[in-house]
């Protein structure tokens, strides 16, 4: 074994345990806080989940992978609210993160194995929840929509409401969806909506498609603005199989 394969080996069975996970997540979330309230806070277009919250009405919050971070405080306290997190070890530990700041969490994911999870989701919208997806986890490719969003909102007859955010200063991580991890005592965090997209629930694989691809689009260009007004470059979406790698 080479000094590499044991430190690896040691890193998982320290995630492991419970009580080191429970103290990363409780780390993350005071993290987390804090980069909050060191930052001025803009949101734009903030009336388009109002018109929502006012009248009671659930809708679907889709953003990147990339982008979870600061996502808890984008929610208003007093409306119910679920994040989808996948089973997987980074998916538990944003569960157990985002519960220290008050936000419930579904387990699954909408490609794999996706029956449990999407059940879970319509039940919560039909109770008047709101659920939050990252319509590219929980692995990826970076910054490219899956469908699993687009027919949980036809299934469900609510609209998806698509959210990012940038901050500065910040670090892009090394890691598939490049993190962006913001640092405290910064200039400002920026969180933008984007108008509602409606799906019909009678709509064919060719509507599901071209639904999901404007979702994509519209994501990725509040991305790349808000990354741009941040002073930010922003991070290019995956190359698909048909386009050279960067």
């Amino acid at each position: 074994m080479t000094i590499r394969e044991f430190f690896k080996r040691l890193r998982k069975s320290i995630l492991r345990s419970n009580a080191v996970r429970y103290l990363a997540c409780w780390l993350a979330a005071n993290y987390i806080r804090l980069i909050h309230a060191t930052h001025k806070v803009t949101t734009e277009n903030r009336h388009i989940p109002e018109a929502f919250w006012s009248q009671q009405k659930p809708f679907i919050m889709a953003f990147w992978h990339g982008r979870i971070f600061l996502m808890p405080y984008i929610w208003p306290k007093n409306h119910s609210f679920h994040m989808l997190a996948s089973q997987h070890r980074d998916g538990l530990l944003i569960s157990r993160t985002v519960a220290h700041l008050g936000i419930d969490s579904i387990a699954g994911s909408t490609t794999r194995g996706a029956g449990p999870a999407v059940r879970a989701i319509i039940k919560k919208i039909k109770q008047g929840g709101c659920v939050g997806i990252t319509p590219d986890g929980p692995r990826g490719p970076r910054m490219r929509s899956t469908d699993g969003v687009i027919n949980i909102a036809r299934l469900s007859g609510v609209p998806i409401l698509p959210v990012t955010y940038s901050a500065a200063p910040s670090r892009f991580m090394k890691t598939w969806d490049r993190f962006l991890l913001p640092r405290p005592f910064g200039t400002g965090i920026l969180f933008m909506w984007g108008e509602q997209i409606t799906v019909p629930r009678d709509a064919d694989d060719e509507q599901v498609a071209h639904l999901n691809q404007l979702l994509e689009t519209r994501l990725n260009a509040m991305t790349a603005e808000a990354d741009r007004r941040m002073g930010l470059v922003p991070i290019e979406p995956a190359p698909l199989n048909n386009e050279a790698s960067p």
